[in-house]
């Protein structure tokens, strides 16, 4: 069974965040939550925790895997180009429930884009999502925490319901927001293309981007 690791009389929040980066560290897969649900997480640079991902999951290695990064994070290091469209994006819903697929670079490990060439990046408006991305310093995985085919959790119980077996430490951090996933959008085609309308609406996207 994983640990499980909220904030109270035995860890303070500093404490679970440092216990959740060391695991990753290791080559440990976390439940964490989101500004929406519940996320799988795993060093992104580290391709055999990331192969773990769709093993917990039973995830078909066809489907890519997002990640979150640190608003401060050189994202110039992991995907090819950086489109204007992309840069107003950033500006106007980063740190936000907008993931943007851009072009990946040949560093990221292709279990991460199944092969696409393309890379979805989002910049998490939750704090600890926030917290640990930048302690880790590296890109963390950033899909949901379910077995594939089954509801996405807002509950770290929930979590454990389905995949509390499988992985190191889930971070109850309470409920998550829920409601409607993040928003995808693909700038590497001019113009960009909204490939999923989540928690951002298709209207106020395109106000930025056209």
């Amino acid at each position: 069974m994983p640990e499980i690791l909220k904030p109270g009389d035995k860890f303070s929040e500093e404490d679970v965040i440092f216990g959740a980066v060391n695991r990753l560290k290791g080559g440990g897969i976390i439940a964490y939550p989101t500004e929406t649900f519940y996320g799988l997480g795993v060093d992104a640079a580290n391709e055999l925790a990331v192969e773990k991902i769709f093993t917990v999951k039973g995830r078909d290695f066809k489907n890519p895997v997002a990640l979150i990064i640190h608003r401060h994070y050189n994202i110039s290091s992991i995907v090819r180009d950086i489109p204007r469209a992309a840069e107003r994006l950033m500006q106007t819903f980063w740190p936000g429930a907008l993931t943007i697929l851009f072009n990946a670079s040949d560093k990221l490990s292709p279990l991460l884009t199944a092969e696409t060439g393309k890379i979805g990046l989002r910049v998490s408006s939750h704090p600890v999502a926030e917290k640990i991305s930048a302690a880790l310093n590296q890109p963390l995985t950033a899909t949901s925490a379910n077995l594939s085919g089954r509801p996405e959790c807002t509950l770290a119980s929930q979590v454990m319901e389905q995949i509390g077996y499988k992985i190191d430490a889930v971070l109850d951090f309470g409920k998550t927001p829920g409601g409607k996933p993040s928003t995808l959008i693909d700038v590497t085609t001019t113009p960009p293309v909204i490939l999923r309308e989540g928690a951002i609406s298709i209207k106020t996207i395109g106000k930025f981007v056209g």
